[in-house]
């Protein structure tokens, strides 16, 4: 995909390039590995509720990270200020980590020329009376679509992060990373009893498509498809049961369950459930789980992660074998592998980690209908909300939004209250069907670590799963 860049060079206004790079040799003398991330974002967000505008801001924020590693301690200083002064506080503070050096300086990542999405301002694409206008227009429509509906809630968000990445070899590395969102929520009340429904996605893309009127129209519609769906449902029941995953956005439970015990500084540390496995059945035969992070506009791509590796389509798990790991740099450094362009930071203000792209797990061959069809009781679930997962031993708790009753094979009344809970080790070795309608979500992930958080993307097709113990509400 040939999308162009437009040149984003903050040494060049802020400080010599040479000079920086002469700070950035200094500091890094003697260490593994490191480098200087510059970044500058800006971002919008504008929601209106129950007709009233409820939030509208704008940020800006530009600053550097400096990084010296050697071995397996890393020294990172940051600023809002670039300017040469600051950066050379930076560079006494990360050089700490390399104290006497000794260390050898990594190569540099191979260079690439792929954009897998445009360098065009989400936000520039419409003007802010537009925008809430927009915003009113929806909360109109959702109030015609049904009398029950009392409240309703619209958000559009977007946003541009520019980075420049800079290693001892004097080469930048540049990126521009466009993101933009709506969602939908919808509240509705009948006989005195109050539900809700949400919906909305996005990706790195600009805001044109989700403000045109047939998608934000969808939109609302599917918030209180769902609103509706919960004001009929019915207590959940409670017990071990097979379970029914639906496709898309239930992958949210493959990535918290699963995908953080596949990164590498949870393995390298043996901290992971996985530790240990590498080459061993981890799943049933026919689970293929990837991490991809080349999905041109996907919310979870990089064309390069924040240490400036490329990213990838790696495959994590294979027919069932545990054959890879996600990694940065240093974590592959100490594990005597490749980077795999999973390093990733929340801004300029946090050092980078293994962490997720768009994870998801590959189709099979079985038919969505007929594995709901072989379920004799249980749950179908469809929609996801929070949840919980210990690393160490994969064990999660997850809130369905959306889920039914199934009996005989026979989708039955909407449940309310359902938990899923379980251990990821467990139920990838449960997997009994793997449908052939693998989706990704619509573009709503937001991955949490450490205290960072990125964006993300997940998807699977439809699953069975045996065994699963559901939380329910049922008396």
């Amino acid at each position: 995909m040939d999308k162009t860049i437009s040149p984003f060079r903050p040494f060049e206004s802020k400080i010599d390039p040479d000079v920086a790079l002469s700070i950035l040799k200094t500091a890094l003398n003697g260490a593994d590995d490191g480098e200087l991330f510059l970044e500058r974002s800006r971002s919008e967000v504008l929601s209106l509720d129950d007709g009233r505008v409820k939030t509208a801001s704008y940020d800006a924020a530009e600053g550097f990270g400096l990084r010296a590693v050697k071995g397996e301690t890393a020294g990172y200083a940051h600023s809002t200020e670039i300017s040469e002064n600051a950066l050379r506080r930076a560079a006494e503070t990360a050089r700490l980590a390399v104290g006497d050096g000794g260390g050898t300086m990594s190569d540099t990542p191979n260079a690439t020329n792929r954009r897998l999405y445009s360098d065009t301002d989400p936000m520039s694409q419409a003007s802010f009376p537009v925008k809430i206008d927009i915003l009113r227009e929806i909360d109109a429509y959702a109030r015609s679509l049904d009398k029950r509906v009392i409240q309703v809630s619209a958000t559009l968000a977007a946003s541009l992060q520019e980075v420049e990445i800079l290693r001892v070899d004097g080469q930048p590395i540049r990126d521009v990373r466009p993101m933009s969102r709506l969602n939908i929520s919808i509240m509705v009340e009948e006989s005195g009893r109050r539900e809700s429904g949400m919906a909305g996605g996005g990706g790195r893309a600009g805001l044109t498509g989700l403000i045109d009127p047939a998608h934000w129209k969808a939109t609302a519609n599917e918030a209180l498809r769902i609103a509706l769906v919960n004001l009929g449902a019915e207590p959940a029941p409670a017990g071990v049961m097979d379970i029914v995953l639906g496709a898309g956005w239930p992958g949210i439970l493959l990535h918290e369950a699963v995908g953080h015990g596949l990164e590498g500084d949870f393995n390298r540390k043996q901290t992971s459930a996985f530790a240990g496995l590498m080459g061993q059945r981890v799943a049933s035969k026919g689970v293929t789980v990837l991490d991809d992070g080349t999905i041109p506009d996907r919310r979870g791509s990089i064309s390069i992660d924040d240490e400036g590796t490329p990213s990838a389509k790696n495959t994590l798990i294979e027919d069932g074998i545990l054959v890879g790991y996600m990694q940065d740099r240093q974590n592959a450094r100490l594990m005597g592998v490749e980077p795999t362009g999973n390093g990733r930071r929340q801004s300029y203000a946090h050092a980078p980690m293994p962490r997720m792209t768009n994870t998801y797990m590959l189709s099979g061959t079985d038919n969505p209908s007929d594995i709901v069809a072989d379920l004799r009781d249980g749950i179908y679930a469809v929609g996801f909300g929070g949840g919980q997962v210990d690393i160490t031993n994969g064990k999660f708790v997850f809130s369905c939004t959306e889920a039914y009753r199934v009996k005989n094979g026979k989708i039955g009344a909407a449940v309310k209250g359902a938990t899923l809970i379980g251990d990821g080790p467990t139920a990838l070795n449960h997997i009994t069907a793997i449908g052939n309608d693998m989706a990704l979500d619509p573009g709503i992930g937001n991955c949490g670590k450490a205290g960072q958080w990125v964006p993300v993307g997940v998807g699977q097709p439809t699953l069975a799963i045996s065994g699963l113990t559901v939380g329910g509400s049922a008396a």
